[in-house]
């Protein structure tokens, strides 16, 4: 049997009414919508109309009309006849005897297969479709609109979300460190934090990010056509990574935080374990991305750089272009330490893992601010905090928690660099993490 839809739409309900009507079993009209037969009876009886019969005096005893009967309750001051009586007689009256319809009790519920609903006078209920999906809608609707936890969940709630966002969080690693701590999804503390219902409001999130619209690729009697490019394109790439891992693989870019500021930041994501490094650049200089490579390989060694940094994929910014020296070891001569591919023109898509995580480095230097009163080791840390961020792509898991403890190269790496894993509730990620 296929799967089961978990939501009954205007169609299928309509085919609940038609089924009805035809006078086909419940179990029948259940095959065909491929629910169980309960779901079906449920619907019916939920989203049901009822039509009051139309009695004597309001009163379905079948002997109302012409009863003088008064005083069968015990009230001797009461003036009323007793079948007209607001109290009910039925309870009191030893002669009650009713002949009204009661087949809605039983399947189908409701009357509209009924071959007598035109002439009967008893109580009614009936389905229709278009009723039945908007008192469904309606229910939804009004499931979501109050709070559903206790004033202590909800303090809870306000403190933890509070102090993470606060701290430049995102709402993701949020709730991977307190999964088990908050009792809602991330999609109704935004609607907690629209309604003001915590401390914190829309101000203090994160702004959408917007995305200038792609240009298209240059023609080949531009850049696609020089020379560093050759045997090094996109397409190159794609076709060696058909039939291997991304073990080794690198993203590479440079970011730039103000213009006519030499200094620069040049970033690298090893797609291993998504686990980021900057370099704080004096300028923004192939020599410049040169030395950090040589940098690597004499701290890591030529193998161990090999087995990390095999394979780059880069764009087409002038500080890679000398792809000869960023390929040729300096540790072994006439070997490569690595090849270099770049993308294509316009794509920065096509590393679009970095390019996601240079959202993080914005959120503590936003663009347009002097890198000037940096160090490498500010760098670092907003590194660390940026790699100890819990991300659902991850599993809920940080880069730094992808990391096998066997991972000797890993290690080697994080030794070299100064590495470390910021504990969860402490990661900050805000201008605040430097006080500068």
């Amino acid at each position: 049997m296929s799967e089961r839809k978990s939501k009954l739409n205007l169609n299928d309900r309509e085919t609940i009414e038609i089924g009805i009507i035809r006078k086909q079993p419940l179990k029948r009209i259940a095959t065909l919508l491929k629910k169980h037969v309960a779901s079906i009876a449920r619907e019916i009886k939920r989203h049901r109309i009822f039509v009051s019969g139309s009695y004597y005096a309001g009163n379905d005893c079948n002997g109302a009309k012409g009863c003088t009967k008064r005083h069968v309750c015990g009230d001797e001051s009461c003036p009323m006849y007793c079948y007209s009586c607001i109290k009910d007689c039925h309870k009191y009256c030893p002669d009650y005897y009713s002949t009204k319809c009661t087949a809605y009790l039983k399947p189908p519920y409701v009357c509209n297969g009924c071959d007598k609903r035109r002439y009967c006078n008893d109580d009614k209920y009936f389905y229709e479709a278009k009723v039945a999906d908007r008192k469904s809608a309606e229910t939804r609707k009004t499931s979501r609109e109050h709070i559903h936890l206790t004033d202590e969940e909800l303090a809870s709630v306000n403190s933890i979300l509070s102090e993470g966002i606060r701290k430049g969080q995102p709402l993701a690693h949020i709730f991977a460190v307190h999964e088990q701590e908050i009792p809602i999804t991330s999609r109704t503390a935004y609607m907690y934090i629209n309604d003001g219902l915590l401390d914190v409001r829309n101000i203090d999130l994160r702004r959408q990010t917007r995305y200038k619209k792609r240009k298209k690729k240059k023609t080949e009697s531009g850049i696609l056509n020089q020379k560093f490019r050759q045997g090094r394109t996109y397409q190159d790439f794609t076709a060696l990574m058909e039939n291997r891992s991304e073990k080794d693989v690198f993203e590479m870019d440079t970011v730039k935080c103000k213009r006519n500021q030499k200094k620069v930041l040049l970033t690298m994501i090893l797609r291993r374990n998504s686990v980021m490094i900057v370099f704080l650049m004096p300028d923004n200089t192939a020599d410049s991305v040169i030395d950090r490579f040589n940098y690597l390989e004499k701290g890591l060694g030529k193998e161990c750089f090999s087995r990390l940094f095999g394979i780059g994929l880069t764009d087409n910014g002038s500080e890679f272009k000398v792809v000869d020296k960023l390929e040729q070891s300096v540790e072994i001569e006439g070997a490569l330490r690595c090849s270099i591919y770049y993308c294509d023109p316009m794509q920065s898509g096509q590393k679009g893992r970095l390019e996601k995580n240079h959202e993080y480095i914005r959120y503590v230097i936003p663009k347009g601010t002097s890198l000037n009163s940096y160090t490498q080791e500010d760098i670092t840390l907003l590194v660390n905090h940026i790699n100890s961020t819990k991300r659902p792509g991850l599993n809920n898991l940080s880069p730094y928690e992808m990391i096998p403890d066997d991972d000797e190269d890993m290690r080697k790496l994080m030794k070299l660099l100064d590495l470390k894993p910021i504990t969860a509730k402490e990661v900050n990620l805000t201008k605040e993490l430097f006080n500068k």
